[in-house]
């Protein structure tokens, strides 16, 4: 396994954000860049998804549910959560969908599985709190060998041990809930949750100028600035952990 690896998760296509993130230090002298899901499905799709590109063979790409779907709402939106998804998917190159379309649903490098929701679906709620025997059904069939997982989508960074086995969210880099800062993760001599701090009231006037979705502005206000909190997320997310269980 790379001795640095650094985790970036729901990116949802805030290209001011990545930029951050990616000049990080630590990001840039990481050994690899391990990008767990939701990349595009915001503001600035072909922008972000050319930007993650260009890292080449050092990216390792995971996908999400909203990766996955990005193929079909090009052509209908039916159950789509929120209207930019639709909207994001329609600027989309061909090859940009071919390649969210070919992500796999996990990857394991050594003793650690990058999976988006958890290793057996890309949409399934998993939270800080979920009980012990919820995370055993989660991690059913994830060979004894693997000792870390690492998800994403719900936006809210955390780590916890499930029954031996250490579960690091590193949160959401665009769309963060509990704090304003692209959140992601260190992985290396130990797991480090970061927040990189960029100029926020720039980055919503650069989303409002340059994206072409009709209510970036609004958009941009309410989750880049991350106007949700983790509790706030909590209430939301909570029942649906529950019902999937």
């Amino acid at each position: 396994m790379p001795e640095r690896i650094a985790v970036l998760s729901d990116i949802h296509g805030v290209l001011p954000a990545l930029e951050a993130v990616l000049a990080e230090p630590d990001v840039r002298g990481a050994d690899l860049i391990v990008l767990t899901g939701d990349l595009a499905a915001g503001p600035q799709p072909v922008e972000t998804l050319d930007l993650l590109s260009s890292l080449g063979e050092r990216a390792v790409w995971v996908r999400g549910n909203a990766d996955r779907e990005m193929a079909r709402f090009r052509v209908d939106d039916t159950g789509a959560p929120d209207p930019i998804s639709p909207w994001a998917a329609r600027q989309l190159r061909d090859d940009q969908v071919a390649l969210l379309s070919g992500l796999p649903l996990t990857v394991t490098l050594g003793s650690t599985l990058f999976c988006h929701a958890t290793p057996r679906d890309d949409e399934e709620v998993v939270l800080v709190d979920s009980p012990l025997d919820r995370w055993a059904t989660v991690f059913a069939g994830v060979p004894d060998e693997v000792t870390t997982v690492v998800c994403g989508h719900t936006h809210m960074p955390f780590m916890r041990l499930a029954d031996r086995r250490l579960v690091v969210n590193p949160g959401s880099v665009g769309m963060p809930y509990g704090g304003a800062g692209a959140h992601w993760a260190l992985l290396g001599d130990g797991v480090s949750l970061r927040r990189t701090h960029f100029d926020v009231d720039a980055a919503c006037a650069r989303i409002a100028a340059e994206s072409g979705y009709p209510d970036a502005a609004k958009w941009a206000d309410y989750f880049v600035r991350s106007a949700a909190s983790d509790a706030d997320a909590l209430r939301v997310f909570g029942p649906r952990a529950r019902d999937s269980a």
